[in-house]
């Protein structure tokens, strides 16, 4: 029976989701496999890697550029920097923990902290276990980047390109796209959600998200719409944040909107189905859905470093347009409801979807497993 360990990180919701995708999927094609999925920033797994957690989302608060900071400092050659190298020290006690408990045959992650933590694992103390690393961005970046990953599974042709300029084996490089859940490929009609949501026939429907963390600027978002005269559907999801909840939810009573509110919640895909726009932060994996469904964006306040490579990419694809900061919100929302611009974003959006990416992820992880049983 295999043994697989997938770790994923609570830093926002992406790489959790990613790492769902493919357990589904592989617990599809490998029905008899104990696979274990880990927070790896769980207090449970270290206390250290919660504090860090923790500090870092404070932290993001009063310095938004926090994570290209970050991305600054660990810039440099393939082989790993110091600030990277000095995470996976940090980390790599927890790491010995997890792999000692669940004697994995593969280890697969979707965040690049216990990458670099199984990474260092693997080279220092020999151990013989697959090591796949899922890229939950659309650019390459060094934080990534370590020696003895036998798979990385990335978004674009770039990526891979970049990765075999940097010095990596070609037939370790595979570009399947971002993981989404299967699920999306099974909405039904979009009329259908409309309804179900009490959504009137003919009004346009906004959803507006933050990410699990509720970050984004919802409640000035809100008072800009306000401003459009054209009575619209507000659909809000406020993440974990429930001061923010409390506020949409008073904004809603007196709105000339309807506004529906949200807190965290598994209905994402339902409501994404029901839009015709999204306005929300660029994460990757948000982006990824939306392709997939075919739902235009309205891009803004971007985390500088990945999530600006996001915005750059979705917009570049014109599947989205990136609200700059002091651009007037209401005047953007407006021209894009007016005439086909939509239908022109969903088309487009739809050219940029991979929705059979974690199937995909899946059976090259099978076969990787296979070919350790031959070589065994």
């Amino acid at each position: 029976m295999k043994k697989i360990l997938i770790l994923t990180a609570s830093i926002g919701s992406g790489h959790i989701k990613a790492a769902e995708a493919i357990e589904i999927e592989l617990r599809r094609l490998l029905p008899d496999a104990e696979i274990t999925t880990v927070d790896f920033m769980d207090s449970r797994i270290s206390r250290i890697h919660w504090f860090m957690k923790k500090f870092y989302l404070v932290m993001l608060a009063f310095v938004p550029n926090l994570y290209d900071v970050f991305y600054k400092l660990s810039g440099g050659s393939s082989g790993g920097t110091l600030v990277q190298n000095a995470f996976a020290y940090v980390m790599m006690p927890a790491m010995k923990k997890l792999v000692r408990r669940c004697e994995p045959d593969l280890v697969l992650c979707t965040h690049p902290f216990p990458e670099g933590a199984a990474s260092l694992l693997k080279r220092r103390h020999k151990e013989n276990y697959h090591l796949a690393a899922v890229m939950t961005d659309y650019s390459l970046h060094q934080i990534w980047l370590y020696s003895a990953v036998d798979r990385y599974y990335m978004a674009t042709e770039e990526m891979r390109m970049g990765m075999i300029g940097h010095g990596f084996a070609v037939d370790t490089l595979m570009v399947p796209g971002i993981p989404v859940a299967s699920v999306l490929q099974e909405m039904q009609d979009k009329q259908g959600v409309r309804r179900a949501l009490a959504i009137p026939e003919g009004q346009p429907a906004v959803l507006l998200m933050g990410g699990g963390l509720g970050l984004g600027g919802i409640e000035a978002n809100l008072k800009d719409l306000e401003r459009i005269e054209k009575r619209l559907t507000l659909l809000v999801v406020a993440g974990r944040n429930e001061r923010l909840k409390g506020r949409v939810q008073e904004m809603g009573a007196v709105s000339h909107h309807q506004v529906l509110v949200w807190g965290y919640t598994d209905q994402v895909h339902f409501l994404m189905r029901a839009a015709d726009l999204l306005i929300t932060k660029p994460g990757a994996l948000t982006i990824s859905e939306a392709f997939v469904l075919g739902l235009p964006m309205l891009l803004h306040d971007p985390i500088p470093g990945p999530e600006t490579e996001n915005a750059i990419y979705a917009t570049r694809h014109g599947a989205a347009v990136w609200l700059h900061p002091r651009e007037d919100l209401a005047r953007a929302v407006k021209n894009l409801l007016h005439g086909d611009a939509l239908q022109k974003m969903s088309k487009a959006a739809r050219t940029c979807a991979k929705p059979l990416a974690a199937s995909e992820i899946a059976e090259d992880l099978r076969k990787l497993l296979e070919e350790g049983e031959m070589i065994s």
